[in-house]
């Protein structure tokens, strides 16, 4: 049985240029480490890679990754409102305060914030025609942001490396 080693590296983006590195490299150990904890170490290091890329590219929509979010869970309502409690629960980040963000996106009038009228305790929020615009011309810099950091994994590696990364995920959950 032939088993293929593969070296795993981090891309490190720096003035958007990659350059390879490993986990090791990257945060100059000098220490053996055993792979439990360089995977732990990498999907933190890359996320903030992967972060930091994208809040430059929304940067100048004054848009936080969190109201962008946001944005994005309301345009898939489909002109349908969603309460307070459906983008909570769609959210990336659980701990995010959803009130805050949805008030920020109210003064860019990307947002409107309405009460229910089938049960007055519950804000319903629906994405303006502004709030559609952005992401529209969001779209495709989000698609090539997207495309970048895939462009040197396969497609069948990018299906593996999914499908190893839900399974470490909800091994915790």
């Amino acid at each position: 049985m032939y088993i293929q080693q593969l070296k795993v590296y981090t891309f490190v983006y720096t003035n958007y240029t990659l350059t390879t590195m490993t986990i090791e490299e990257v945060i100059k150990s000098t220490v053996k480490m055993d792979n439990a904890k360089k995977v732990i170490l990498n999907i933190m290091y890359t996320q903030n890679v992967i972060q930091d890329h994208f809040n430059e590219l929304i940067k100048p929509y004054d848009l936080s990754g969190e109201q962008y979010n946001v944005l994005r869970i309301l345009r898939g309502q489909k002109g349908n409102p969603a309460n307070m409690c459906v983008i909570q629960e769609r959210m990336l980040a659980k701990t995010s305060n959803t009130t805050r963000l949805v008030d920020k996106l109210l003064l860019k009038e990307y947002v409107t914030r309405n009460v229910c009228p089938g049960n007055r305790r519950k804000i319903e929020v629906l994405i303006t025609q502004k709030g559609l615009e952005v992401l529209k011309e969001l779209d495709p810099k989000v698609d090539a942001h997207e495309r970048e950091f895939a462009a040197n994994i396969s497609p069948e590696e990018l299906e593996l490396l999914n499908q190893l990364l839900e399974k470490y995920r909800t091994q915790q959950n």
